[in-house]
């Protein structure tokens, strides 16, 4: 996966290609149409390059000439404010604050559950973690209807943190159901985007085959 543009960049991106973390740093990338080298991280083995920038050994990783990011929040806040245009958060204080916290939310009650497919060796969500990721996603039914967009009419970085989990959600096991209409037409319109169309790898365009 490339993702192309007309800017200049010397970064590059350790990424791994099924990795949710990954992915919403890739579709801020598409987004903002962000020229950037993808180093695809995959094996059970990292690069030496990798392993000598990120203390943590983890990805992703986003080094910009002698600055070296290795946590996905920080890396999706920092592009966003390196590069302007499309802005992907509110400039109000209030208002991007309650964005932060959104995605303090959803990192705490979404991703920490997801996260436990990618760590089971057998690839699946236990069934009390695939009751819990439902029924947090379905609380949520009433902030998807509000507005276009998870809190606002504005595409944002929270709807780039959003949508990789819930394009995940055939391989978790989890159907939604009928009361989750308005998550369904979010869904629909945010990986309709071209920008999230572009942040898919093959592996992930596979997770809903």
């Amino acid at each position: 996966m490339a993702v192309i543009a007309n800017r200049r960049s010397v970064m590059t991106l350790f990424s791994k290609s099924t990795c949710i973390h990954s992915h919403r740093t890739r579709m801020v990338l598409a987004e903002k149409n962000i020229n950037i080298d993808i180093a695809n991280v995959d094996g059970p083995e990292l690069p030496e390059d990798l392993m000598d920038l990120n203390p943590y050994h983890t990805v992703p990783t986003l080094v910009d000439r002698d600055l070296v990011l290795y946590d996905s929040r920080v890396i999706i806040e920092y592009l966003d404010e390196r590069f302007p245009h499309p802005p992907l958060m509110p400039v109000d204080p209030v208002t991007r604050a309650q964005f932060r916290l959104a995605l303090f939310r959803i990192e705490t009650d979404w991703y920490q559950l997801a996260e436990q497919y990618d760590a089971e060796g057998d690839r699946r969500l236990s069934s009390k973690s695939r009751k819990m990721l439902k029924e947090s996603i379905l609380a949520s039914v009433d902030l998807f209807a509000a507005k276009q967009y998870f809190l606002s009419d504005e595409f944002s970085l929270v709807d780039c943190s959003i949508a990789p989990v819930l394009w995940r959600l055939p391989i978790y096991g989890i159907e939604l159901g009928s009361q989750a209409e308005p998550i369904e037409k979010y869904m629909k319109r945010v990986f309709d985007r071209r920008s999230f169309q572009a942040s898919l790898t093959e592996l992930e365009q596979e997770m809903r085959l």
